[in-house]
Formats: structure tokens, C-alpha cells, sequence
């Protein structure tokens, strides 16, 4: 579009709803947290009040200082210019951008192509039925791919073969069932249809005629796997067995069925998955009823305790155990890392206590200088924590066995964030500070080994069972819904997607937060200390403040603002081998009139902070993925609840094909077999 033609104000399509989340994203996602009071009551002071210190500033960034701004402003509809720069030591981006649309569909830049590699429904294991929408049983569905896609991790095992693992995260039942109410008037085979739609897949993929285009791979397929609400899991790590996770079907407290609500993830250097159980909260009733001494850990994970609760799906109407009247310790058994392997398709999955229980999203892994291995968390919820585990043995390549061990023993930190500015120039509207960027340092505070607890009060098992309480004891940062991390294959930094907070006022805006309300979200990036992933000293900075870019409150890491484009609620996040950050959002809907999409920004050189937009997916749906293979030239993105409000007599989205909506996965590439990115 040249630059002349007019910008146009783009109205929000939705009701504005959790920090820009659809009223459905809300309700089935994570049953309304938005609309309650945030669960962290601890007294931690915001980092305003007494951990801000006046610290030599770090080199600004280039380019003028934002200044304070009211309000979104109109979308900018110009694709920004790519100029050459032969200079430029590693490739960037170079595609022409794709504009904020509303459309109902997968958009993708010119010279690509993209494919629907796997839909809600379609056979997975072998004799699984095929999908019958009318019909559909918890047998059936148990055998065919899940509902809303979300994390996905993706093995070679040649150059042509590879394993797809993906995420199904939560279920849409007045999408999936005509005549759908609620959870209360639900048919039983229907609950247990969204049991048997939740958890993951894994399904081998094949390369389709040497190019970035990946399929279904046809025969015997026997890496093919279904993860559901009723797979068995191991509990391994310090808490197995302890007595806040015995249960009347499970007196040893050493497995569980099911994992629920995974979103993101992340990938091990031995070759299995990592997914992140997210908002467990909403698939328990009962909980005013559980024993009044456990009803403050309860209520701290976001489970009702007294008064109105949300009806939910009802799982409880089909397993007793989702009735915390009944079973209180159960939620125990949820909101953990699960480790699965996909080349073993008999290895029970196992949920790893030693990194700790809370609302995670993201779960990727480093190496440290000796080593050792590290795992950087978030806890998806506003005013939570950033964490970080640190394994105590060392990682050895091509030693399984040795290397599944891992996660069990170690160190599990939390994060402690200090600015260097002085405290009334962060003043919440995203008004950069005199230095020129919000920056500081950080520390991660030792929560506990595997065999010592450093918060008093609390046994080890108590910290990696109770870890939101234990992080409260020791003034961690409050942080503005942290989700997915990503160490950058470049440099080593690391960088953390803070999708949104309204929740937090202008007074409690501080520098790694800085704006209260901050409906938009940034995206914070860690050094560590000695660029060690060991290390328990890091610096930060804020390199980008999301929103429209025409907003005095929005800042690229000091690149001209009218070059970039438009995002809003940070996701998940991922890197092209050449050190590009990729981040997928959820929630532009609401916060900025246009669908979610794939948003792609050099981190490093003089292009830092020249972000564009490389996709955008259906109506109503959010980015998931989003993944670049290692060859760099497939990206996969997962389109997550599509047309969400509406229901199947009634659908506002109709992708892939038409009549009923499928969330699904989504394969692009470049048609002229170059990198992706490249234009």
C-alpha cells in the first residue's frame, strides 16, 4: 500500500473483556479470572515502593523518548518500508507485511503458501474413527485429535518425517455441541467428550515434494499418540508422594489422570516435550466446601472458595474427583510441567514436582556454562512471577536415561526485578524514564532445592506444592501475566512475552511494568549474569511496549515508530535461526479492532525494533504456535478458538472449511523454497 493512502480508525470487533480477551476466551479459557479479584493478596510491595535504587544507567537505546499518551489511536493500515542495508550482519525479515484485517481466514505474505496440516477431530491413533460431528463419543475422541490447539514442538526424524506434538489446551462445548448450554444441563457422553479433548497429540508429518509444506504422513504411523484428561501420569520429583497429593483412588500420592489446560512449552536437548498445565482452577467445584484449612492455598490457585462459583463443564458430573468437597488434595495434582516423550509411545507421561505448581505458561530450556540445565516459567495470572529451575546434574548428550533424570533434582528460583530510574519518572503511562529505556537488574531468590527449603516456614515439598505462597514469602516481583519464555539462539538473552494487566493502577506501575492500566503488554529481555543461564544475577530491559504505534505510549526499542505495525497481548514467542524474535498474540481482538496474528522483530543491530506483521489468523482466534523448523523454512502456528462467540447454530466462524469451526494446525511457507522471512 503506498504511503500516502489514508489511515483509518479500526474499531474493536468484540466487547472488551480481560485485557482485550473475547467474552468466550474469558469464560472457557480461564473462567473469568479477569472479573475476580487477582489471587495474590500477599503484601509483596509493587517494585515501586521499596526495591527501586538509582543505578548507573546502561547504554540508551537509540531514538526518542515516548511521552505520556491517553487513549488508542486508528491503526496504522501502511505496510512499513524495508530498506536495504547490505551492511547488516545476520539476515532480517524482508516480506511485505500483512495488514490488520478481520478476515476469516489464515493470511500469509505474498510469495507464501500455507496448508491445514491437522483438524479438530480427524484420526490420530490407528482404527480411530472417523469424525462424526453429530455423533461424537469420549471413545471416539480419544483416538482423533483434540480440541483448541496451542504449544507446538516439532521432531525431525529425517529430512523428510518428523513428529508434530501439539498442545490441546481447553474445549469450546457450545462450538462442538448443537443445543449446548452449560456444564449443569450438559449430556454425560458430552463431558466426557471435552475430557477426552483436552490434553495433546503427537502425529507424524511428512515433507511434501522437498519444499516448507508439511502433511500427514500416510501409512503405518506408529509414533501416533493421544494425551487426554484420563492418561495416566507419573508424579516424579521431591513432592511425589507427599500427603497434599494422595487421594482416595491414589493412597501413595504417586500418579494422576490426566493433564489439563497445557498451553505452552518447551523442548528438551534430550528430545522430549515440555507443556505447561495453565488454568486447572476452573475444572473444580466444591472448593467452599473443602476443609477450611486448605482453602487459602486453594483460593491462592484462583479456586473459589466461597460464595458464587463458575459452573464450569461440570467435569465432576462424570469423575467425582473434580469435586473438591469430595477430594480436595486432586487440584493438588494439577498446574505442573508434564515431560512426555514422543519416540517412545509407551513411556508414561510425568508430571516433574521439582519446578514448581502455578498457573504455568512456558517451560524452555538453556544450558548453563558447566552444563547443567536450565527452565524458564512463567505464571500466566496478573501480579504473578517469573521463575527459573536449575538442574543440579549435568546434561549428556546421547544419554537418555541419564538425561530424563534431570528435572528432578536442583534449584527453583523466582524472580526480583529492581530499575535504575528514579521512581516519579515512572509515572504508569509509558513515558520512557530521562536514561531512555526502562532497564535494571534482577536476582532470581532460591525457592528451594530438592533437598532444602529456603523459605521459612515451608518444607521443599510445601514450596514445589504451594510455590505461589512460598514466592509471596520472599517479595517476588509482581508481574503483568507473565507467559512464555525464550532463550534466544543467537545471543543467549532471553526474552519474556507480559501479555496485559488492567488490573494494575497507575500508582503501582513500576519500571519492569510501567504502565497501570497496561492493556497492551510488553515484552521484557533478560542477560544473565556472565550470559551463564546459571547464573542467579541478570540485567533487563523493556524493548518493547506494545500498542498501536501511533500511541505516544508505545515504544519499538527506539525504532521509528512509523516503520512498524501494530501489536497487542504478547504470547508465545519463538526464533528463526538467524536470531529473529516471532510473537504470536492473543487478544488484538478486543484491544485493537483486528484479528491476532504472527508479529516478527529483529532483537539485535539496527533494525531492533522494526516489527511486522507476517500472519493473521481466523475471527475470534488466537496465534498459538508458533514454531520455525530448524531448516527455516516452515513456520507452524496452531489458530486457536476460532469464532469463539458463537455457537453452532450460530457460528461467527465457519475456518477451515466451512459449516462448523475446527481449531487446527497451520503449516507456512515460502512457494519459491526460501528461508521464511525472506521476501
Amino acid at each position: 500500500m503506498p504511503e500516502s493512502a489514508p489511515r483509518r480508525r479500526l474499531l474493536p470487533l468484540f466487547t472488551d473483556l480481560g485485557g482485550g480477551r473475547s467474552p468466550k476466551t474469558c469464560q472457557y479459557r480461564c473462567g473469568n479470572a479477569c472479573f475476580h479479584p487477582a489471587p495474590n493478596k500477599s503484601d509483596n510491595p509493587y517494585f515501586g515502593d521499596i526495591f527501586r535504587t538509582v543505578l548507573s544507567r546502561r547504554t540508551a537505546l537509540q531514538g526518542a523518548a515516548v511521552t505520556a499518551g491517553a487513549g488508542a489511536l486508528g491503526l496504522s493500515s501502511v505496510a512499513p518500508a524495508v530498506a536495504n542495508d547490505r551492511n547488516h550482519p545476520s539476515p532480517r525479515p524482508t516480506f511485505k507485511a500483512v495488514q490488520p484485517n478481520t478476515d476469516d481466514a489464515v493470511t500469509v505474505p505474498e510469495n507464501y503458501d500455507h496448508h491445514v496440516i491437522i483438524r479438530w477431530g480427524e484420526p490420530v491413533l490407528p482404527g480411530a474413527p472417523e469424525f462424526d460431528f453429530e455423533n461424537q463419543t469420549g471413545e471416539a475422541q480419544a483416538q482423533q485429535f483434540g480440541y483448541n490447539c496451542d504449544y507446538v514442538a516439532f521432531h525431525q526424524l529425517d529430512d523428510d518425517h518428523g513428529l508434530l506434538w501439539v498442545n490441546h489446551e481447553y474445549t469450546n462445548e457450545e462450538l462442538m455441541f448443537a443445543g449446548y448450554t452449560d456444564g449443569s444441563e450438559a449430556e454425560p457422553e458430552q463431558i466426557r467428550v471435552a475430557i477426552a479433548a483436552h490434553g495433546g497429540s503427537i502425529v507424524e508429518l511428512e515433507r511434501r515434494n522437498g519444499t516448507g509444506q508439511w502433511c500427514l504422513a500416510g501409512g503405518e504411523r506408529p509414533f501416533n499418540r493421544r494425551i487426554t484428561g484420563n492418561t495416566p501420569f507419573r508424579i516424579a520429583g521431591p513432592a511425589a508422594g507427599h500427603e497434599l497429593l494422595r487421594t482416595e483412588a491414589d493412597p501413595d500420592g504417586t500418579e494422576v489422570l490426566g493433564m489439563l489446560n497445557n498451553c505452552a512449552g518447551g523442548y528438551t536437548p534430550w528430545g522430549t516435550v515440555l507443556s505447561g498445565e495453565e488454568n486447572c482452577d476452573q475444572y473444580f467445584v466444591g472448593g467452599d466446601r473443602a476443609p477450611e484449612d486448605q482453602r487459602e492455598a486453594l483460593a491462592r490457585y484462583s479456586i473459589a472458595v466461597e460464595g458464587e462459583t463458575y459452573v464450569g463443564r461440570r467435569f465432576d458430573r462424570v469423575e467425582e474427583r473434580f469435586d473438591l468437597a469430595r477430594h480436595p488434595h486432586e487440584a493438588n495434582r494439577f498446574y505442573w510441567v508434564v515431560e512426555i516423550d514422543p519416540l517412545d509411545p509407551e513411556a508414561q507421561p510425568v508430571k516433574r514436582t521439582m519446578l514448581g505448581r502455578f498457573k504455568h505458561e512456558g517451560a524452555t530450556t538453556a544450558l548453563t556454562e558447566d552444563g547443567r540445565v536450565a527452565v524458564y516459567m512463567g505464571d500466566d495470572e496478573r501480579f504473578e512471577y517469573i521463575y527459573k529451575f536449575v538442574s543440579a546434574k549435568k546434561y549428556v548428550e546421547g544419554s537418555r536415561k541419564h538425561n530424563m533424570s534431570l528435572l528432578d533434582t536442583g534449584t527453583l528460583y523466582v524472580g526480583r526485578l529492581t530499575g535504575n530510574s528514579p521512581e516519579e519518572e515512572i509515572d504508569g503511562t509509558g513515558a520512557l524514564p530521562s536514561d531512555g529505556e526502562f532497564d535494571g537488574t534482577g536476582e532470581w531468590v532460591p525457592l528451594t532445592s530438592d533437598s532444602e527449603s529456603f523459605v521459612e516456614g515451608f518444607t521443599v515439598e510445601e514450596v514445589l506444592i504451594h510455590t505461589r505462597m512460598a514466592a509471596d514469602a520472599v517479595g517476588a516481583t509482581k508481574m503483568d501475566r507473565p507467559e512464555d519464555f525464550e532463550p534466544s539462539p543467537v545471543t543467549g538473552k532471553v526474552y519474556c512475552c507480559l501479555t496485559n494487566n488492567d488490573a494494575r493502577e497507575p500508582g503501582q506501575a513500576d519500571e519492569p511494568n510501567p504502565r497501570g492500566p497496561n492493556k497492551f503488554g510488553h515484552v521484557l529481555e533478560l542477560v544473565e549474569g556472565g550470559d551463564d543461564a546459571g547464573s542467579e544475577s541478570f540485567s533487563w530491559s523493556v524493548p518493547i511496549v506494545c500498542g498501536d504505534p501511533e500511541d505516544e505510549n508505545t515504544y519499538f526499542a527506539g525504532y521509528d515508530k512509523s516503520k512498524v505495525m501494530p501489536i497487542a497481548a504478547p504470547d508465545n514467542v519463538t526464533f528463526d535461526r538467524d536470531g529473529n524474535l516471532w510473537v504470536s498474540t492473543d487478544g488484538q481482538p478486543g484491544a485493537l479492532g483486528v484479528n491476532d496474528g504472527l508479529h516478527v522483530v529483529p532483537v539485535e543491530g539496527r533494525f531492533r525494533g522494526e516489527l511486522r506483521t507476517f500472519a493473521t489468523v481466523p475471527v475470534e482466534a488466537e496465534c498459538c504456535g508458533p514454531l520455525i523448523s530448524e531448516d527455516n523454512k516452515t513456520v507452524f502456528i496452531a489458530p486457536q478458538h476460532p469464532g469463539e462467540n458463537g455457537t453452532v447454530e450460530e457460528p461467527t466462524s465457519t475456518w477451515p472449511d466451512g459449516g462448523f469451526v475446527r481449531p487446527s494446525v497451520v503449516c507456512i511457507w515460502h512457494t519459491q523454497g526460501r528461508d521464511v522471512g525472506r521476501t
